[in-house]
């Protein structure tokens, strides 16, 4: 099964992409996980709420233009659901024989994830009900996809 991560907007900090990228790379032999970007749109503080949803309709029709019909997609939100590393693990070893071929986690931009997403979404997971920067939360996902693998292949990692 392929593994992606869908995700709006691009990352500029390097202490983001160093992250990011060192778990990618323990990932590569057994479990490569490739990151796919949507560019975001610009939400200025004194956007309307009806503005708001708008940008989040229009990043969302962009997310769902790079999902294949027949992919298993997990959005990150905040009220979805919590899972501890054991149990995403599980669920990441019920997902790679789903039968599916292709897995993907999906995360928002800044002002998060459309509708449209959320109802295509087979899985809503969540990370707790802190508010993270959508670029923290990609290097958070990479880590806890690295560590639920560690934990699938009986494999030591710190606790």
């Amino acid at each position: 099964m392929r593994c992606r991560i869908l995700a709006v907007g691009s990352i500029k900090e390097k202490y983001f992409t160093d992250g990011i990228r060192e778990y990618l790379k323990r990932l590569a032999p057994v479990f490569p996980v490739d990151i796919s970007e949507v560019p975001d749109l610009p939400a200025p503080q004194s956007a309307s709420p009806a503005d708001v949803a708008q940008i989040i309709a229009r990043e969302g029709e962009r997310l769902l233009s790079h999902v294949p019909e027949d992919a298993l997609l997990v959005a990150l939100v905040i009220k979805g659901r919590e899972l501890s590393s054991e149990q995403l693990a599980e669920k990441l070893n019920e997902w790679s024989f789903s039968g599916r071929r292709e897995l993907i986690f999906v995360i928002g931009g800044s002002c998060g994830l459309a509708p449209a997403v959320l109802k295509r979404a087979d899985f809503k997971l969540s990370f707790g009900p802190a508010t993270y920067p959508h670029q923290l939360m990609r290097l958070i996902l990479c880590e806890q996809i690295y560590r639920a693998v560690k934990i699938n292949r009986h494999e030591p990692y710190h606790k």
